[in-house]
């Protein structure tokens, strides 16, 4: 199917205790080109994602953004500081002791003095957080191409009814331009015939030069090629699959038949279809441009 270079995906997903958030947009590029933004601290999952994106996409600026939140308390670990917790036990109860207070020490007291708990965060199993990510990343993938094919859909119709224009003008001049090469070639024998009247030279001399000359403003073989190039510009957005490249060099194929029909045509009907057509081919020449 044919695809879009630009496109957005998103996704958004809670696994193993983190709220990770993937999303993918893109512009024209001429050719791939991959950035993303990522948290520092989980840079080194940056490598998995940009291979796959790169083996779903050939053709565009792509850019992803990557946010990861730790669901509060799964990442952390709280560690009893033993040696401070009976330090200030030895202290409270010395005191106690020494100035013949009541000892009524407990635990709800004791939790509430300074530094009794130290609070570590757990280490990243940066397997399992790249499996997470990359889960995440792959729907936001899906999401990202599906978009670009509805935009790819769009673009394919757009183009394949401007074919069908430019088509139904080379028919409009292949039915014109032999009425034009016939009213050129009567003109030129005319015209041969009053310039050579005094000289001794075969009438049926004339006749060929005439025709001669005349066969060169003919566009048969014009059209003949640009029913050709449209032929395989339909091909081609049938096809599918990355097709921009292939897209570009065949319209300027069409663009450079269509010119030398334009310069050969001495015919002002024929020269006002030249102009319709060459408009709708630089229509289609902007929007390949958005093709991948």
């Amino acid at each position: 199917m044919l695809k879009s270079m630009t496109g957005y995906g998103r996704s958004q997903k809670i696994l193993n205790g983190r709220d990770i958030t993937a999303e993918i947009r893109s512009v024209n590029h001429r050719y791939y080109e991959y950035s993303s933004r990522i948290p520092r601290t989980y840079s080194y999952i940056d490598e998995k994602i940009k291979l796959l994106l790169k083996s779903a996409v050939s053709r565009g600026k792509v850019e992803v953004s990557i946010t990861i939140n730790s669901i509060e308390g799964k990442d952390s670990q709280i560690a009893l500081n033993r040696s401070t917790a009976e330090g200030y036990i030895t202290a409270l109860r010395g005191i106690s002791a020494d100035l013949g207070l009541k000892d009524d020490l407990t635990l709800s007291k004791l939790i509430k003095l300074p530094d009794i708990f130290n609070i570590q965060k757990t280490p990243d199993d940066e397997e399992q957080v790249c499996a997470d990510v990359c889960e995440v990343t792959a729907e936001a993938l899906e999401h990202f191409i599906s978009m670009r094919e509805t935009e790819g859909e769009q673009l394919k119709n757009d183009i394949l009814a401007k074919a069908d224009f430019i088509i139904e003008r080379v028919e409009m001049i292949e039915a014109q331009s032999p009425i034009t090469v016939e009213a050129y070639r009567s003109r030129l024998y005319k015209k041969l015939c009053e310039v050579l009247e005094d000289k001794n030279i075969d009438e049926q001399r004339i006749v060929t030069e005439a025709a001669i000359f005349s066969e060169k403003i003919a566009v048969d073989e014009e059209t003949v090629r640009l029913r050709s190039h449209i032929a395989q510009l339909r091909e081609i957005l049938e096809n599918g699959g990355p097709a921009g490249r292939k897209l570009d060099f065949i319209v300027q194929e069409i663009n450079r038949e269509v010119n030398t029909i334009g310069s050969k045509a001495q015919d002002l009907n024929i020269t006002k279809i030249v102009v319709d057509m060459k408009s709708e081919i630089e229509k289609i020449r902007e929007q390949i441009q958005n093709v991948e």
